[in-house]
């Protein structure tokens, strides 16, 4: 396994993170064989972890936090918090009152003193950044987190951020964590240039792109919506939906180009992220050791030129072939009355 430094914290991380957001009750509820998944993987040069507190409802973080018993010094540990956790007003978001009181929930439920990456897991347009960066600034000085970092934000909004910081000398973010795969490369477009403008590091999600580059999913082939990542969001892969089909004419002829150097389809898909300049660690998210074992398998593949040309003819540079699932949407696009005036001032003569 090679390392890599975390962007300017001189923290060095494996080119694979184990993602464990299909540890727990959303994907594998045994502990101890998630456990087991997670020492194979610090056993084989894995020294990076990445969980959230709301990854079946903090079970992830108790399950990592069991895992790490006696192993933590060796361990570059990663959470995530803004998403909802429980009924109630107040208890989700980017605000210094959350993330001062969730940042201790992880805590205890990671078993740890401290979290050396702690991300805001999405973009929050109810909180300005500066009162975000201060209570995370303050949480370094308290030696509770050691860097802090964001996910799946915009170019501008990264940028913002860094504008922000400055202006009001507060820490700034080390890190992105957006999602990234052949089938999604919007953020080579603007966010992958603005953190290297930025030396931040970034480690990336679902190379796989939800599944759909495993080899499971297959042109013509039936479906089964009951089961795994289908079972959560169905409407992602419905088979008659035009997007899917899209996805499906694209695996088949990765599939055929990953035959041609002689490797499996996932193996390509990950090695394809691993090759960007800007990309530090990409995370592997395993259920199984099987499925653990498969990821590792191809981690010492290199792609040449033309293996990486043959990808840019089959999906272009910057383009997705569809919209990551999970991935943020800004609020000016999901709500139409942001971006439509009143009836009566739409006109441009009275």
């Amino acid at each position: 396994m090679r390392y890599r430094t975390l962007g300017g914290t001189g923290i060095e991380v494996s080119v694979h993170c184990l993602g464990t957001m299909m540890f727990g009750s959303v994907g594998n509820g045994d502990h101890d064989d998630s456990v087991r998944i997670i020492h194979s993987a610090l056993d084989r040069g894995v020294n990076f972890l990445d969980t959230a507190d709301m990854y079946s409802g903090g079970e992830s973080e108790e399950i990592v936090g069991k895992a790490l018993k006696g192993r933590r010094d060796d361990v570059v540990l990663a959470t995530k918090v803004h998403f909802p956790m429980g009924e109630g007003r107040n208890r989700g978001g980017n605000s210094r009152r959350w993330i001062v009181k969730e940042v201790e929930e992880s805590l205890k439920r990671l078993g740890t003193e401290w979290i050396d990456l702690y991300q805001i897991h999405r973009p929050d347009h109810t909180t300005d950044i500066e009162e975000t960066l201060s209570a995370l600034t303050d949480l370094v000085a308290q030696g509770k987190i050691r860097a802090f970092g964001c996910s799946t934000f915009p170019a501008e909004e990264i940028v913002e951020s860094h504008v922000v910081a400055e202006r009001r000398a507060l820490h700034r973010f080390r890190t992105e964590q957006p999602p990234y795969s052949i089938l999604a490369r919007g953020i080579e477009t603007s966010v992958l240039p603005v953190c290297q403008r930025y030396g931040m590091g970034v480690l990336t999600w679902s190379p796989l792109a939800s599944g759909f580059l495993t080899g499971k999913y297959r042109k013509g082939g039936a479906i089964d919506l009951t089961t795994g990542r289908a079972a959560l969001a169905p409407a992602r892969f419905d088979p008659t939906s035009p997007v899917t089909v899209a996805k499906l004419e694209v695996v088949e002829r990765l599939t055929v180009l990953a035959e041609s150097i002689g490797r499996s389809l996932p193996e390509l898909a990950v090695a394809f992220t691993v090759a960007h300049p800007a990309v530090t660690s990409v995370i592997i998210g395993p259920r199984t050791m099987e499925q653990l074992d498969g990821l590792l398998a191809g981690a010492s593949l290199t792609l040449d030129d033309a293996t990486l040309d043959r990808i840019d003819e089959i999906v272009a540079p910057g383009t997705n072939v569809y919209h990551p699932d999970g991935a943020w949407t800004a609020p000016v696009l999901a709500d139409a009355s942001l971006r439509r005036r009143p009836v009566a001032d739409r006109a441009a003569a009275a």
